[in-house]
Order: C-alpha cells, then structure tokens, then sequence
C-alpha cells in the first residue's frame, strides 16, 4: 500500500506545490508537507496519531510496584506503555541508572555509527 507521504501535495489556498520536512515535537519525529508561500503545514495523519497517543502516554504517571524475584527486583510495566512500544514477551530491553534516583529503560536497542 503506498504511503501518503509520496504523494505531491498542492496548497489548497494558493495552488503551489507543497515540500516535505519532518517537525520533531518533544523528540518525536513528524512527516509534514509545507507550502512556502502561504507558510502553511500539514502534518502527516499517521504521524499525527501516533505523536498524540504518545503525548497522553507521556502526560500520565504510572505508580508500579517493586517486588522481590531471587536475587533481583522487578517493576510492573503498565499495559499501555507496552502496548505503545510493541514489546513482545521474549524482547529484551536496555535498563541504565542514569544519576542517583533516575533509572531508564530503552525499549529500541541503540546503535553506535563507527565512523
């Protein structure tokens, strides 16, 4: 199925051809298409409702219990959150302390580029 992102856009108000750029709003990035003349965006609605379902992941706070396994802890990851990031049960993910009290996890492995 083509994506709507190949497609030529034409400025509804003033009938010129539209470029492409991509926003990046809070890290995450956007296709958009923007007319030049008119100042005009449109953002790409896949994009759209993936950045909005982010944003309200994002506005909520979760409270997880941290429970005792063997000789490690576990935390509960809400249902939404893995939901959102498409984990499955035998993926791995990247845990670092980051500074005292702050921990992360990366749900996508990060790659180093060697130059």
């Amino acid at each position: 199925m083509a994506d709507i992102y190949d497609a030529t856009i034409i400025c509804d108000h003033c009938s010129k051809p539209t470029d492409k750029a991509i926003l990046v709003k809070n890290g995450f990035k956007i296709r958009a298409w923007f007319c030049r003349k008119c100042k005009k965006e449109w953002l790409h609605p896949s994009d759209l409702a993936a950045y909005n379902a982010f944003k309200r992941l994002k506005e909520r706070d979760f409270r997880v219990k941290l429970r005792l396994v063997g000789n490690s802890w576990a935390i509960s990851i809400p249902k939404e959150i893995i939901e959102y990031e498409d984990v499955t049960v035998s993926k791995t993910v990247q845990l670092s302390l980051d500074e005292p009290g702050r921990l992360s996890i990366f749900f996508t492995s990060m790659r180093k580029i060697i130059k």
